[in-house]
């Protein structure tokens, strides 16, 4: 039995050393009982900069199946370009072993690979939890408490705003089209479609969306491919219950003081939270940001508000408020046997159900039924 001065190690491989990878190796080193051992990618300048994150020499190989099969392990993470989850999901469920998985969002960006994963996910003896980091900022998972409690009453609308800086440069350029991303509705927005679910406990029914590729972009080339990802867009989910979530995204707006806004209101109160910029993009001007929770009931009126103070340590860690190092402590008790998932494969699986439905919705002009997407696909 293991205590917090002498907690039990566990040995992760991480595939993928990329930024991502980065930012899982910084949180687990703020981990008591976190040992990163091995990398996988097969970039060697990637497989170099994530050692030295790491801080000590790991056993580096080119193939996920190398490392599976040449490295002692008690977890995995997986942190590789969208477009590879799924198959590397799939190695890993046919390899013969059984170890818990870390997959980054999205699980995958179709649903024939969906149905694949969900179909040998059914055999495989061991957990998998989907990296849906911003459950864990702790104003939204402030926000999603009070909502589940019953503070508002039975929620009806759910808001989420997200403006922010465009997609960061990564290895190949990979994210910049729709083929191996998803889309951004994929990619960037699983996330939010995520969070409607958990917040509202419910289901989606049906999608609008608008969107284009205003500003982002537009002057790149890569082997005479202009990217076309879309870099804003207005979505509306109708929930099955009745209740309905918008999505306002803006990915050339790196001026905003505050990069998320969420909002859900009920029959009785109202709740926001405002999540600024990350410390990675905060202009050098000594402001201090501050995440706040706002609560205003119908009666007695008044809101009141508070800041969510989060350790600069876990900040500094990585670019999601926090999240990464909330999600992996749950995760280690997953490892550990003393916690249960909190994001299934079916919660990854629907959320880009909803962002290719949203992509579809946004190409074509009109509502697209979830049942109706998932059959034309």
């Amino acid at each position: 039995m293991s205590t917090s001065s002498n907690p039990a190690t566990v040995r992760y491989g991480i595939i993928g050393a990329g930024l991502m990878a980065r930012e899982h190796v910084r949180n687990l080193a703020l981990i008591p009982g976190s040992s990163i051992v091995a990398l996988a990618d097969p970039s060697e300048t990637s497989l170099a900069t994530t050692e030295r994150e790491v801080g000590h020499e790991c056993q580096k190989f080119s193939s996920h199946l190398d490392m599976l099969n040449n490295a002692e392990l008690d977890a995995l993470v997986i942190a590789s370009p969208n477009d590879t989850h799924a198959r590397i999901l799939l190695d890993i469920m046919e390899s013969g072993h059984t170890l818990p998985i870390l997959v980054e969002k999205p699980i995958c960006t179709n649903l024939a690979d969906a149905a694949a994963l969900e179909k040998a996910a059914e055999s495989y003896g061991a957990p998998i939890w989907v990296a849906m980091e911003y459950r864990y900022m702790p104003p939204v998972a402030e926000l999603i408490r009070a909502t589940h409690e019953g503070q508002l009453g039975t929620p009806h609308m759910l808001s989420i705003t997200e403006h922010r800086f465009p997609f960061l440069d990564k290895v190949d350029s990979w994210n910049r089209f729709n083929e191996r991303t998803g889309g951004t509705l994929v990619e960037k927005c699983c996330h939010f479609f995520d969070l409607m679910r958990l917040i509202l406990d419910d289901e989606p029914v049906r999608v609008y969306a608008s969107g284009g590729q205003s500003v982002n972009h537009l002057d790149e080339s890569y082997e005479g491919r202009v990217p076309d990802i879309l870099d804003n867009a207005l979505v509306v989910v109708d929930f099955a219950g009745g209740s309905r979530a918008l999505l306002n995204l803006c990915m050339f707006a790196e001026g905003s003081f505050y990069q998320e806004h969420i909002s859900v209101v009920g029959a009785e109160a109202k709740i926001e939270c405002y999540i600024p910029v990350d410390s990675n993009h905060w202009p050098a001007d000594g402001t201090v940001r501050e995440a706040i929770v706002e609560f205003s009931p119908r009666s007695p009126q008044g809101p009141t508000r508070h800041t969510v103070d989060v350790d600069p340590a876990i900040l500094a860690a990585g670019a999601h408020f926090g999240s990464t190092y909330y999600e992996h402590t749950g995760f280690r008790d997953v490892v550990l046997g003393n916690g249960a998932v909190q994001v299934t494969l079916r919660d990854g699986i629907q959320s880009i159900r909803m962002g290719l439905a949203a992509e579809l919705s946004a190409v074509q002009g009109i509502p697209v039924e979830l049942d109706a997407e998932l059959a034309a696909r």
